[in-house]
């Protein structure tokens, strides 16, 4: 049970922090500033993720905690938790997570919105989707491909965070879409500048994540894909991963110049939007499957270990 606890509380992190970092970096070069700021729902979503990453890396310290003591009244021991905090990588991890996240929620929740807000949040996105990697398997690799795949895992951490980021901004901008010349063209402001960031989110996806591939399962052991878990999951991962970049496409080439080309045709225009918000809200269920597949990995040991260890 305690497992479930440790999954469940990444996950929750791991949709913070794609939010803390994604979203506003997309107000800052997605929407002019003014757009951008006369929005209200950016401020408190924001807060709200923020929240999540504080509370949640708290709790996953006390989760992870207890099971290594063995239970949760061992685990909430003072001299357990002060062993992960001290002993461990882990610990200081998720003391930096929360701890940034928590001044995040302060500026966000005591400062007026403005572009230095969005800058400052999305510092604080860096450091908190970083931490991830510092504690995962690319910080686990020893030898000459330590810093190699440690970076690796970053930028794969930031790629993710840029598009799941932007993602819900988009999906909220398009479902929340109230048709008039303004809002009209914020949306489609908002498509079109995510279209060139969008491309090279996925670029870094692809390098990072054939980096990673490499020292976790490796060119020898890619039967180890379809023969244990940590490879099937990978498997569901990047089959995931394909949809995904299919409906990103089908929104770049397809569903945008469409929505460009019905600003002047109130029906086209409500057809579009439409088409737009279905294929949105379908690649946000595949994000979210896609970061409980991720969740879940974070806790099982890679295709090279297994295969070392036998």
């Amino acid at each position: 049970m305690l497992d479930v606890w440790v999954i469940l509380l990444r996950l929750v992190q791991y949709a913070g922090a794609v939010v803390l970092l994604g979203a506003p970096l997309f107000l800052l070069y997605g929407l002019r500033e003014a757009d951008g700021l006369a929005l209200g729902w950016p401020r408190r979503i924001l807060i709200f993720a923020s929240a999540m990453v504080a509370l949640s890396a708290g709790a996953a310290l006390v989760a992870q905690t207890a099971v290594m003591a063995g239970s949760i009244a061992e685990g909430l021991k003072p001299s357990s938790l002060g062993f992960m905090i001290t002993g461990t990588i882990l610990g200081p991890a998720f003391l930096i997570r929360s701890g940034v996240a928590a001044l995040a929620l302060v500026v966000l929740t005591f400062v007026r919105p403005s572009r230095l807000v969005w800058i400052l949040v999305s510092l604080a996105g860096l450091i908190v989707s970083a931490s991830f990697a510092w504690t995962g398997h690319g910080a686990a690799t020893e030898g000459p491909g330590h810093y190699p795949h440690l970076a690796a895992a970053i930028l794969h951490s930031y790629g993710a965070a840029v598009w799941l980021g932007a993602l819900v901004v988009l999906l909220i901008l398009t479902l929340g879409h109230k048709a008039s010349p303004a809002a009209d063209r914020t949306l489609y402001q908002a498509l079109h500048g995510f279209s060139g960031v969008g491309t090279a989110s996925v670029a870094v996806l692809v390098l990072s994540g054939l980096v990673n591939s490499w020292f976790m399962v490796g060119p020898d052991r890619l039967a180890g894909l379809f023969t244990t878990s940590y490879g099937l999951l990978l498997s569901a991962k990047l089959a995931l991963f394909g949809l995904m970049l299919a409906l990103a496409a089908a929104n770049r080439f397809h569903l945008t110049p469409s929505l460009a080309n019905a600003l002047a045709d109130p029906w086209a225009l409500t057809q579009a939007v439409s088409r737009l918000k279905r294929s949105l809200v379908l690649e946000t269920l595949i994000a979210l499957a896609l970061l409980c597949a991720v969740a879940v990995m974070g806790t099982l040991a890679p295709v090279s270990a297994m295969d070392m260890a036998m």
